[in-house]
């Protein structure tokens, strides 16, 4: 293990590459942080789907499947933790596992502890906190890094809210957010007391964020707190919504980043909004990776924060193969080096600088696939994991085995990952696969799919053979959670 601090990029690039302890990232799918090895060594995926069916030589399963229901991934994340079968290859290996996940809670926390693995994240308490859409909000002001405006209140009916938003100059066009959820599930839009009446049960007396509605475009982007400052990744595009990837609306189903994903005026603004929060949140305690939505008004060009996850996301995998990540490194390994026993330099202004002038050369798409129809069958063949194209005259074909997306020659390829296989059951929102290309999938004005894009997403749901179920089974397989995976 190195003894001297890091002094520049090459030199952290190097103690990655001879790293001598086991470190295992864990959860349902290995889709995060897939790749990672190719930078780390000793680095494996610890997760219950296994896409590539014991071919992927970083991947470790259980032999057998958990036997009842998996509510949350954080319960996924504990059973394997606690496996006695994977305890006892982990040991096996040897040293003193490192533990990341996506979702992790108190129990997660007291398993470490009691194995004597080392878990490289912020507290689950200080998570837990930031993680409130009322508590960003505060933090943000606090940085100078302005919500769209709004208040934080609570109202017991739709005359209350109107004089709330009246007295703030909101109108009455109105987004109110609850504290925590999924904002696809607590995000409700008011402009009538007809609105108010379809969502009081839920709304009536509990604190929120009250908002004045804009026309916006939202955009995705994930940071890194390092002692030495906040870097800054690429501002991405979501897909949400598309009929033939999620049975959900405004479900999150993607991301495009390309050169005009921003304006270089907007992308400047952005990525200062977001070390402003960054650089706040260490004043929390905050150390490490997060994500952060962003809203650029279309009629004023100004720049809004909007949601913290303080955790990794779906959109990592795309941040971890942009042309900055190449430049220096994937941004989640600065994440780790605050949890390694090491000292290290970086220059956070030089590597921001450097990632934004890159951001508008790059492109790299992703499409997350679930099962729309509302009908229970039983999975027969499903697509191997690996890289595909798409022929001339539109056909699929295989091309070859990949352990990631990184070697995609051309816009025809694109990597496609299996989550459910043969065996598992086709049900609403059951998760399919995850496609990664280097082609755009959705259109800017209309927001649509691109041809090419309802090519692939065709062409993967015909390569699904099913049996339908006259009833739908005791145990059904795991449901992940949205828009981290």
């Amino acid at each position: 293990m190195t003894t001297h601090p890091l002094r520049n990029i090459s030199e952290i690039r190097s103690f990655y590459r001879t790293n001598d302890e086991p470190i295992y990232f864990v959860g349902p799918t290995p889709f995060n942080l897939l790749g990672l090895d190719r930078w780390v060594r000793n680095f494996n995926y610890l997760t219950y789907y296994d896409p590539w069916d014991g071919q992927h030589p970083r991947i470790i399963t259980p032999s057998q499947p958990y036997d009842g229901t998996f509510t949350s991934s954080e319960q996924i994340t504990n059973w394997l933790l606690r496996n006695p079968e994977l305890q006892a290859r982990l040991k096996a290996r040897g040293g003193k596992p490192r533990v990341m996940a996506v979702f992790i809670d108190e129990e997660t926390e007291e398993i470490c502890r009691e194995l004597g693995y080392t878990l490289t994240l912020p507290p689950v308490a200080l998570r837990k906190r930031l993680d409130s859409k009322l508590e960003t909000t505060r933090l943000g002001n606090e940085a100078g890094a302005p919500s769209v405006p709004n208040i934080l209140a609570s109202a017991d009916s739709y005359d209350e809210l109107l004089a709330l938003a009246g007295e703030a100059g909101l109108g009455s066009d109105l987004v109110i957010q609850l504290p925590y959820g999924d904002s696809g599930k607590t995000t409700f839009f008011v402009a009538s007391q007809q609105d108010w009446d379809k969502y009081a049960e839920e709304l009536a007396g509990q604190e929120a964020k009250i908002m004045k509605r804009i026309r916006n475009t939202a955009f995705a982007v994930e940071g890194c707190i390092t002692r030495h400052g906040t870097i800054v990744g690429p501002f991405m595009v979501d897909l949400t919504g598309y009929e033939s990837m999620t049975p959900y609306k405004g479900g999150w189903c993607g991301n495009d980043v390309f050169p005009e994903t921003m304006t270089q005026k907007q992308r400047t603004a952005a990525t200062q909004l977001v070390r402003k929060l960054g650089d706040r949140l260490a004043l929390e305690g905050y150390t490490g990776f997060f994500e952060v939505d962003t809203l650029i008004d279309l009629d004023t060009d100004e720049v809004y924060l909007g949601e913290l996850n303080p955790r990794i996301s779906g959109a990592s995998p795309i941040t971890m193969v942009t042309a900055g990540a190449y430049a220096d490194l994937p941004l989640y390994l600065f994440h780790l080096l605050e949890y390694m026993d090491v000292d290290y330099t970086i220059d956070t202004d030089e590597i921001n600088e450097r990632w934004t002038e890159l951001a508008a050369i790059d492109q790299w798409s992703q499409l997350i696939m679930k099962q729309p129809e509302d009908e229970v069958s039983s999975i027969l063949a499903a697509p191997r994991t690996g890289t595909w194209a798409i022929q001339p005259d539109g056909s699929f074909e295989y091309r070859r085995p990949a352990l990631d997306w990184h070697g995609l020659q051309d816009e025809n390829e694109f990597f496609f990952m299996r989550i459910y296989g043969p065996g598992d059951y086709l049900f609403k929102g059951a998760d399919l696969g995850i496609v990664m290309g280097r082609s755009r999938m959705q259109t800017d004005d209309p927001k649509s799919l691109t041809p090419r894009c309802e090519q692939i997403v065709s062409g993967i749901r015909s390569q699904y053979v099913s049996s339908p179920l006259t009833e739908a089974p005791v145990i059904m397989p795991t449901l992940l959670n949205s828009k981290a995976l």
